[in-house]
């Protein structure tokens, strides 16, 4: 069997799709969104393309290894990202190949469902806001859902006064009153905050008993990150910007965080994503895999909960769930979605919404956020 074809297609914001043809009629599907660089990543793959038509899609491994050890310049969201799409490709093709789902190729399954976190918070403590977020929570309550995680709003500068910071821990504790204390509740700081205003805010919601706080700090400096873990008693996850094992080695190594959150595409696919949970697993650390994109990364990250013991739980958005490009939806029950039965990554895909490309781009993640009071730059 041998690649034939390599296409790509921008269906919807935050979806950037890969699809991998043989000569047998064969076809995989992986997912190379990176978030605010819509042609990198498709250029990446114009790249990679030429080296894998003719050969043979099931040298999933051998192809890992030259597509990321070939060039002199290694790693980097770009190349790891068209990399993650590729090797998510491959494994549904040779689930595919095989008649089994991608995780019996894998080793088989540790657990008989996924259990999934929605994102879900109180932005606006206004009742126009808190109708809207007891709104959203009815819905995500009918699937059942267990844990939540919300983001802390923003921008925030070094530090912030008593009435900023006071908004948000009221936020997180009527959270807290509102879904009792059988559901988790975690927070994503999106890296927005300097480690001494990150571990004053996490003192201050300790009382609430967080799942974990992601990213209180920005992900360059692992020593950062260590200090928050030091000082604060609830877990402290990270993860969705590292990329490969490599790049979480100093993570673990350090004991800087008690929960890691790889992307299947950004990390280096499925097969990087087992290979950094297993090491996690050494250190007892969990995985819980971030994925904010669409659904084929979501059944690529499925795959992977599937067969490591180290899983916690799975992120995702509502656009994961299908978001119209699949011709049946992944189905929520009691917070849990069922192991995918189908060959390869688990679903059909709707071939008529998927090949299509996007006229326009809007911004995606980033873009331009300043301070109000002096015009600086602010993260996103």
């Amino acid at each position: 069997m041998q690649v034939t074809k390599i296409e790509q297609f921008f269906p919807r914001q935050r979806t950037r799709l890969i699809k991998v043809t043989t000569d047998e009629g064969l076809v995989g599907w992986g997912e190379t969104t990176l978030e605010g660089r819509p042609k990198s990543t498709w250029a990446a793959v114009e790249e990679m393309s030429g080296y894998l038509l003719g050969k043979d899609p099931l040298r999933i491994e051998h192809h890992w290894q030259h597509l990321y050890r070939s060039a002199f310049f290694r790693g980097g969201p770009v190349v790891m990202s068209a990399i993650s799409g590729i090797d998510q490709a491959l494994w549904d093709l040779a689930g595919k190949f095989y008649g089994v789902p991608t995780y019996r190729l894998l080793g088989g399954e540790v657990r008989d469902r996924i259990r999934v976190y929605a994102h879900w918070g109180i932005h606006d403590l206004s009742d126009e806001g808190q109708a809207a977020a007891r709104e959203r929570l009815e819905w995500l309550q009918t699937m059942g859902y267990t844990a939540y995680k919300s983001g802390p709003g923003g921008p925030w500068r070094a530090h912030e006064p008593p009435a900023f910071i006071d908004d948000f821990v009221r936020k997180a504790y009527l959270m807290r009153e509102w879904v009792g204390s059988d559901v988790e509740l975690a927070f994503d700081f999106h890296g927005k905050m300097t480690p001494a205003l990150a571990i004053e805010i996490c003192n201050e919601i300790q009382g609430m008993r967080p799942l974990f706080v992601e990213e209180p700090v920005p992900q360059e400096n692992i020593d950062a990150l260590k200090h928050v873990s030091d000082h604060v008693a609830f877990p402290i996850a990270t993860g969705e910007r590292f990329l490969t094992r490599w790049g979480f080695r100093e993570v673990l190594e350090k004991h800087a965080a008690a929960l890691i959150q790889p992307d299947a595409s950004h990390v280096g696919g499925i097969s990087e994503l087992r290979k950094v949970a297993n090491m996690a697993e050494v250190y007892y650390v969990h995985i819980l895999p971030h994925c904010a994109i669409g659904p084929v990364a979501f059944a690529a990250c499925m795959q992977v909960d599937a067969v490591v013991p180290n899983f916690l739980a799975q992120e995702q958005v509502d656009a994961c769930l299908g978001d119209g490009l699949l011709q049946k939806d992944w189905r929520v029950e009691d917070g849990y979605i069922a192991l995918p039965e189908r060959p390869g990554l688990g679903f059909e895909i709707d071939t008529d919404a998927a090949e299509r490309n996007l006229d326009a781009y809007t911004e995606e993640l980033g873009g331009e956020f300043y301070h109000s009071s002096d015009g600086s730059v602010a993260d996103w």
